[in-house]
């Protein structure tokens, strides 16, 4: 048999129930060290002439079930597990990045991405732009010979708009600089940009990965002797790393990725085609609207839409909050890919730490809420939208 589909691949891939007595669940290896048979033993896993478990955060059996599997979906050779998505983010760039070195970054992202860009450029002189990629010439004006790494989130939070990956991972390439994306939005279910030839993907697995919102990690996925670099140095040095609990929680949520993000995807598009005639919203930034203006892109570099849409509403924060103060089913939270609706408001919330001059430059108003729909039925999401609405602007 060839290689098996993804959806198979997330239930049965890099686990051998022989090894773990016909378990049909993943065991739980819940220990922080491991013992050796006897002091040689210890001497050799130490000195690398021998493979084998030492200390948890050096590597566990669970964690190392969830990293193989996650190199496996994202079409990788080599993953590591991260205590949080920012873990990763701050692990991969770290390995990457010196004194004097210059970074690219699109505009929109995450704002605890760009509050340790903030501090890595105070505190090591890594200095950093925040640019929309969205043509050739102007990555290209960008590029100092300091540029190392083009760090890419698509779609962007919370604005939704898409980088074109193939034309970014193309410039990259002749200009010597390596591709680190941000796939949360996605999964590997929508996206994997290793195959379009980036050099990382970061997840926050947080997120679609765990689905259940019961997990905070971290995934990083690369070339296997730089994996193994960051493994060895900075993961295991700075000590970010993900306890077995965390990771057996991930890999069962893994399991049903797929029917997770089929549900998303639906449940987006049916919010969407309500949404788009209500008079009280201005602006909706969709990567499944046909008039959204990176549509086209969209449907050749993911294979839906995702699960999340964000929009402004008529009355600017004010109006936002009360719209969201009303909400019964929709629940008021930060994060996203959860079973639950979630809605944030990104000025006040998860952007509240980049200065307000950037945001406006980024496009996140004080008027944009963030909504990541879950999996209840769709009318329920949307009768709960409605009843917020009607309440909002009776009060106006």
């Amino acid at each position: 048999m060839g290689k098996k589909e993804l959806e198979t691949r997330l239930i049965h891939s890099y686990f051998d129930r022989k090894q773990h007595y016909g378990s049909l669940a993943h065991p739980l290896y819940q220990t922080s060290t491991f013992v050796f048979d006897d002091a040689q033993q210890g001497e050799a896993r130490f000195s690398g002439n021998e493979s084998g478990y030492i200390y948890s955060r050096l590597g566990n059996p669970t964690v190392s079930e969830l990293e193989k599997k996650m190199a496996d979906l994202e079409e990788g050779e080599e993953a590591i597990a991260f205590a949080s998505g920012m873990a990763a983010v701050s692990g991969v760039l770290i390995h990457l990045l010196k004194a004097g070195d210059h970074i690219l970054i699109s505009e929109g992202v995450y704002g605890c991405t760009f509050g340790f860009l903030e501090m890595v450029k105070e505190k090591f002189n890594i200095d950093f732009d925040l640019m929309e990629m969205n043509s050739e010439n102007m990555i290209r004006t960008m590029i100092r010979p300091e540029t190392k790494v083009l760090y890419v989130e698509t779609p962007i939070n919370p604005t939704m708009k898409l980088v074109d990956l193939e034309m970014v991972i193309k410039i990259a390439k002749e200009e010597g600089i390596r591709v680190v994306v941000d796939n949360t939005f996605c999964s590997p279910y929508l996206q994997q940009p290793l195959t379009l030839g980036a050099d990382y993907v970061i997840h926050s697995a947080t997120k679609y990965i765990s689905g259940h919102g019961d997990v905070i990690a971290g995934i990083a996925v690369g070339p296997a002797e730089e994996m193994e670099t960051i493994r060895m140095t900075t993961q295991k040095d700075i000590g970010g790393v993900l306890g077995p609990f965390d990771a057996w929680l991930l890999l069962r949520g893994l399991k049903t990725l797929a029917l997770r993000m089929d549900r998303h995807c639906y449940n987006a598009r049916y919010v969407f085609d309500l949404l788009k005639d209500n008079p009280n919203v201005k602006n909706i930034f969709y990567p499944g609207d046909p008039n959204f203006s990176q549509h086209e892109l969209a449907k050749r570099q993911m294979k839906d839409f995702g699960g999340l849409i964000s929009f402004e509403l008529q009355g600017g924060k004010e109006a936002a909050q009360r719209f969201m103060n009303e909400l019964k089913v929709i629940q008021v939270a930060v994060s996203l890919g959860d079973a639950e609706s979630l809605i944030q408001h990104p000025a006040t919330m998860t952007h509240s730490v980049v200065p307000e001059v950037e945001r406006k430059k980024m496009g996140i108003t004080n008027s944009l809420v963030r909504l990541s729909v879950g999996l209840e039925s769709p009318k329920d999401v949307w009768n709960d939208m409605k009843q917020a609405f009607d309440k909002t602007y009776a009060k106006v």
